[in-house]
């Protein structure tokens, strides 16, 4: 796939989200024919602006029907609550911006970018949580007029764009949130 701006490149990711959480939500341990045009289509549907991401409340709303267990390793103690985009590097201080951690992973991620910390330890992050984190950085970029920027663009974000992932393991070994039921509809 051939990506030119930041906003085609957020939305190919999130279109492999889509596909990907289609795909753990059946069960499924490959992606199949079904998978792919899920895919196409939100991608399409994205970049026409006849489709749209799904609201931040989703994922609120998700935080009370999930059991309140650290995002990153699944603990249940010692909880505090992380800042998915820090707020050293301008990440703001909203409920959609945080997750349950235990003080462990909370204070070995400190600072550093969500997908770039899952990274460094062979972790490819739960879909919900990169979901999350998807919506915010598209949020971004809309609100600062980023989506059609190319992709060399080097200004200043709050994020790791770098870290953004457009290609995806297996369903077989992807999570949709730690502790969480398999089949939990988003």
């Amino acid at each position: 796939m051939k990506l030119s701006t930041l906003g085609e490149s957020l939305y190919w990711s999130y279109a492999n989200l889509g596909m990907a959480h289609a795909a753990v939500t059946k069960g499924d341990e490959a992606y199949r024919t079904g998978h792919y045009i899920i895919r196409n289509k939100l991608y399409s549907g994205l970049r026409k602006g006849t489709m749209n991401i799904r609201s931040l409340a989703d994922d609120e709303r998700l935080k009370l029907v999930l059991p309140q267990a650290c995002c990153y390793c699944g603990s249940r103690e010692s909880l505090a609550v992380d800042h998915l985009i820090p707020r050293k590097k301008g990440g703001l201080h909203r409920g959609d911006n945080m997750v349950w951690s235990c003080r462990s992973c909370n204070s070995s991620k400190c600072a550093t970018d969500v997908l770039e910390w899952l990274a460094k330890r062979d972790q490819f992050p739960p879909l919900l949580l990169l979901r999350r984190y998807l919506k915010i950085c598209i949020e971004y970029c809309e609100r600062h007029d980023l989506m059609n920027a190319p992709l060399d663009w080097e200004g200043e974000l709050p994020f790791n764009f770098s870290a953004i992932p457009h290609d995806f393991p297996p369903p077989k070994e992807l999570t949709l949130w730690l502790n969480a039921d398999r089949n939990l509809e988003p």
